[in-house]
């Protein structure tokens, strides 16, 4: 593992299209950073989701960073941190969870509710389960020996792919938005998305 961390340090084109293709499929697939970008493509439309967008573009590769310098040494001198943000992140996305699922339509979320700040979208990567395993695995797997150069090219290739997987999800809640202007079938699919993202949870629930 540590000839693999030194070959990503130099950033080998097989290297590169491996990390690129682990770094897309796991922002790809749905999580509660993508649902969230698709209820709120959905509720609000793709410019006023643009922060949104923004803060997990460059929040989660930030977290990347972080994790891969050192910030898991934390969990190590006090396991007691492991347990509060266990504790956080399920109340958190509860509490996200509920704000979806009462969104107000369209017109009236213009003046009643709003999206996700930058600020907040960035924060939440910390408190977002999905985003804990994708960083730990992407650390493990292409920057063993924590080296500057390995664990900024992990990072670097996580803001490039993040580009096209928020701005995939949220384009995809903004063409939903045009099937449902019936407000029966709006809630119907923030209480889905609410359901989907409380079911996000399970396995941070489940003993390990």
């Amino acid at each position: 593992m540590h000839g693999l961390s030194h070959m990503v340090a130099r950033m080998t084109p097989d290297i590169l299209i491996a990390l690129a293709t682990f770094a897309f499929v796991t922002v790809m697939t749905p999580g509660p950073n993508n649902l969230m970008l698709l209820a709120s493509g959905t509720n609000f439309g793709f410019t006023r989701t643009i922060p949104h967008m923004l803060g997990i573009g460059l929040g989660f590769p930030l977290m990347v960073a972080c994790v891969g310098l050192g910030v898991m040494q934390i969990f190590d001198l006090w396991p007691l941190s492991y347990t509060i943000l266990k504790i956080a992140s399920v109340g958190y996305l509860l509490y996200l969870a509920w704000k979806i699922a009462h969104a107000a339509p369209p017109k009236e979320a213009m003046a009643e509710t709003r999206p996700l700040t930058f600020l907040q979208s960035a924060a939440f990567q910390w408190v977002n389960p999905k985003a804990w395993s994708m960083a730990l695995s992407a650390i493990t797997l292409y920057a063993t020996g924590r080296d500057l150069a390995a664990v900024l090219w992990v990072a670097g290739v996580y803001v490039a792919v993040s580009t096209i997987s928020t701005t995939s999800w949220t384009v995809l809640g903004q063409q939903l938005r045009r099937l449902l202007k019936d407000q029966t079938r709006l809630r119907i699919f923030n209480w889905i998305m609410a359901a989907l993202l409380v079911a996000t949870l399970i396995p941070v629930l489940l003993p390990a």
